[in-house]
């Protein structure tokens, strides 16, 4: 069995594993296998044996997945997943070899925090990266709502009337609803309804992004009108991104809690390579065990609070970065 399958063996399994061990295994596979990781811990002249802790671990930078191929080991893409941008931006890219493995990942996550999909009918509100395609977030929603095998159609691009009528036959059915939306979208069903419909039992989840059709705004105002027009007492949220496989949801009040494949590190703000458990705000590092084809170290352009109970928050964004979705917050 090849080092791959052997990690996403340990991935699928139903019974716990040491996330640490599992992380620096992966850390000298991808530090030999992966030519862009490999050159970049070079250039840091980090020999990959002296790391023996995951705050020792040198994290890529996001912005690669733009300039590079970033792959571990030469496959055929089954898949890849290009982030949202406008014509003047570079798109992200991220090769996948197994969509199963993001399916798996994706479901076993959802499903420890929300229970089981075939309880759920699954409506989304994402028309900028249905338009835009090869959306990672797309990819997910889709496989969710075959998962359910739910009557009713789970795409939307702008036909509010539809959605609500499904929304309705989901509840006469005893189902619960899962509204998914990009920020703009369902601020824009939000004004249409001014609290008039009957949202009890659905659950609504940004995955954040404007897209350039609203002006930003931070998560308590978005979150604020988003609760008065869709009359729901909480708004869900969903971190995830083209370069991660693995998400972390929250369930109000912009705490989010990483999925079993994933952690949370901060690094110093003006030192990228200064890494503590004891820094409770910093720029976010993503471990993401489910990288296995592309890089499971990232140094993402986002902002956080680390609480010790490994839950955490999106403060904002570094400056002269692209404000991009599947995350949400501008300060």
């Amino acid at each position: 069995m090849d080092f791959k399958t052997q990690h996403i063996t340990l991935l699928n399994q139903k019974a716990s594993f040491d996330f640490d061990i599992a992380a620096l295994t992966l850390f000298r596979f991808q530090a030999e296998h992966n030519l862009v990781y490999k050159n970049y811990l070079h250039h840091l002249r980090i020999d990959p044996q002296d790391v023996q802790a995951l705050e020792q671990i040198p994290f890529l930078p996001i912005e690669f997945f733009k300039e590079q191929e970033v792959k571990t080991g030469a496959f055929n893409a089954e898949a890849v997943f290009y982030s949202s941008g406008t014509t003047m931006q570079a798109r992200s890219r991220h090769f996948v070899s197994d969509l199963n493995l993001y399916h798996q990942v994706s479901e076993r996550i959802f499903e420890h925090f929300y229970g089981s999909l075939q309880d759920y009918v699954v409506l989304a509100l994402l028309p900028s990266y249905l338009e835009q395609g090869g959306s990672s977030l797309v990819a997910m929603v889709d496989y969710f709502v075959k998962r359910t095998a739910q009557q009713e159609e789970g795409f939307y691009l702008h036909n509010h009337v539809q959605l609500l009528q499904n929304m309705r036959q989901a509840h006469s059915r005893g189902k619960k609803v899962l509204l998914m939306g990009v920020s703009f979208a369902l601020l824009d069903l939000a004004d249409e309804l001014k609290g008039q419909e009957d949202f009890s039992g659905v659950s609504v989840m940004e995955t954040g992004g404007m897209k350039g059709r609203r002006r930003e705004m931070i998560r308590e105002e978005l979150h604020a009108q988003l609760q008065h027009g869709l009359g729901v007492e909480h708004i869900h949220s969903e971190y995830g991104m083209t370069e991660l496989l693995s998400q972390g949801y929250s369930k109000g009040e912009g705490i989010f809690w990483p999925g079993y494949s994933m952690r949370i590190l901060l690094r110093d703000l003006n030192d990228p390579f200064d890494i503590r458990s004891t820094l409770r705000s910093g720029g976010i590092n993503v471990i993401d065990l489910a990288n296995v084809d592309s890089c499971a170290f990232i140094e993402t352009k986002d902002i956080g609070r680390l609480h010790s109970d490994g839950s955490f928050e999106v403060l904002g964004r570094f400056d002269n970065s692209d404000i991009r979705g599947c995350n949400l917050l501008v300060s």
